[in-house]
């Protein structure tokens, strides 16, 4: 399964809501997350640029867009950021492929 970082700030309503009702929304995460075939790491609350920081697994690309879709979609977050993740592993097989991909950058000399 392929690894994605999430990024969520959540709406001012959202946290009027939170602030008046506290609750864990990793458990409303876990269940959407897995039912689209998933499983959820760890999440940590943060502040600055985004509120909410998570790893999860999707099966595919389609299943984490789903999941962001529906997220976005819901009204609580302003703003859904999702970032697909490498393992270091597959990160180097990226770089020994691209070193093979024949790719000329416009300032190469001729």
């Amino acid at each position: 399964m392929a690894s994605y970082l999430l990024q969520i700030s959540y709406s001012a309503e959202a946290w009027a809501a939170m602030i008046k009702h506290p609750q864990d929304r990793a458990l409303a995460v876990s269940q959407a997350v897995e039912k689209l075939g998933g499983k959820v790491g760890a999440f940590w609350m943060a502040f600055g640029d985004y509120d909410l920081i998570g790893v999860i697994e999707m099966p595919d690309n389609v299943s984490a867009a789903a999941f962001a879709v529906a997220v976005a979609g819901g009204g609580a977050c302003k703003n859904v950021k999702t970032t697909p993740l490498l393992s270091l592993a597959e990160g180097l097989e990226a770089m020994k492929k691209a070193g093979t991909s024949g790719y000329k950058p416009v300032t190469a000399q001729k």
